[in-house]
């Protein structure tokens, strides 16, 4: 896509000169005389090899019976591949003990999560629970816990039976009850993992403004997407956490090309623009090709992490992006380029299977969880490269 232009910035970045001379002397003169170094610095570009801010992975969190794996791992593997940032997909498998319809004695509850991000905080590895709001309410025939406890939350209550004819339900965000109810989830999972970052989901987004739903109908699906975008990033921050969610419904999935999956074609785009908070961190995925949109988002004023999942050149194309930014004039947009969170969606256990396999040297083969691997691998081993 043609991304749009970047404004011109309209504050001094001071600190910038520092980093780019790195000398103590060039500091005390900064401090001493300000006015001693030109603005004119701030546009000089940075090495793209500069190390990312965010070095992330993206992995559905583990049955209670792979706990001690995903532990080892955490301590092992993710040092070794240099990532920092670990968004684990909790979703509403978790033990939740302050709505008791919640709870959930076979998924992991606080004492297990407490361990996980122990090991993350000693590794300095940043730990960003999720779960999935808006969208992604069901998969294939099950309706997901959320609306499967309280159906009265539902988009399109009664409509599309055993999920025919849609691709996953959403809940309305226009029903008075369901935040206290979501927001008491998200509390409790945020405090098991000492977040300081949560990740809402957000994506594919396709039920919204549904012409039965007795408070959406007739509303506009931007509006109502960015009303949503609001009211989540509210109240994360009031609790302290700073909001994560995927990129596709700002994107304009017909002027792009893009189409419906990874952007939008239902009207939810022009919420970028409707006055959404720009401390949220943006995951931009794209799986099948590299557009770039990472520049797109910087120049709304987000922070960006390009998102890849099974594709090793869609990654590097996706990196070569996030570096070009990085590495451009344009120190603003520079730093909103945060870096790379690769996905795998094929769950924790046969993850760490196929990447146990790639590392002892056997080849990667069809399919999800060895392809996965095989984009993570390439991904991090031309994070380590020099340009």
């Amino acid at each position: 896509m043609a991304a749009p232009k970047i404004s011109n910035p309209d504050r001094l970045l001071l600190a910038w000169p520092l980093i780019q001379i790195g000398s103590l002397a060039a500091a005390v003169l900064m401090f001493l005389f300000p006015g001693m170094v030109s603005s004119d610095s701030q546009t000089q570009p940075r090495s793209p090899a500069a190390t990312l801010p965010v070095r992330g992975l993206h992995l559905s969190a583990p049955a209670p019976k792979d706990l001690s794996a995903l532990l080892e791992f955490i301590r092992v593997a993710l040092p070794q591949e240099r990532v920092n940032t670990l968004i684990l997909e909790f979703d509403y498998g978790f033990d939740f003990r302050s709505r008791p319809e919640f709870a959930h004695s076979s998924a992991l509850g606080k004492d297990e999560v407490r361990q996980i991000a122990k090991a993350c905080r000693e590794k300095g590895i940043e730990l960003i629970p999720q779960i999935n709001c808006l969208g992604h309410q069901s998969w294939e025939k099950s309706v997901g816990r959320l609306l499967g406890k309280h159906p009265e939350f539902d988009e399109t209550p009664g409509k599309y039976l055993q999920n025919e004819g849609i691709y996953c339900r959403s809940y309305c965000p226009l029903h008075p009850e369901v935040h206290p109810v979501l927001f008491d989830l998200i509390d409790e999972l945020a405090r098991a993992c000492e977040a300081k970052s949560f990740h809402v989901g957000m994506d594919e987004v396709f039920i919204l403004a549904d012409p039965d739903c007795p408070r959406c109908k007739g509303k506009d699906p931007a509006a109502l997407f960015a009303g949503e975008v609001k009211t989540l990033h509210a109240h994360l921050k009031q609790m302290g956490c700073r909001m994560w969610m995927w990129g596709d419904r700002f994107l304009d999935g017909k002027a792009t090309g893009i189409g419906k999956w990874e952007a939008s074609e239902n009207g939810t785009w022009p919420a970028v623009d409707h006055q959404v908070p720009k401390d949220i961190v943006i995951c931009d995925w794209h799986y099948e090709r590299a557009p770039e949109t990472p520049r797109f988002f910087a120049s709304k004023g987000f922070e960006v992490v390009a998102c890849p999942w099974r594709k090793s050149e869609v990654s590097l194309a996706q990196l070569a992006h996030i570096k070009s930014i990085r590495g451009g004039a344009d120190r603003i947009a520079a730093d909103r380029a945060l870096g790379v969170v690769q996905t795998t969606w094929c769950g924790f256990a046969p993850f760490l299977e196929n990447y146990k396999k790639q590392r002892t040297g056997e080849a990667p083969v069809k399919g999800a969880p060895s392809e996965c691997v095989q984009c993570f691998s390439a991904l991090f081993k031309a994070l380590g490269e020099k340009p």
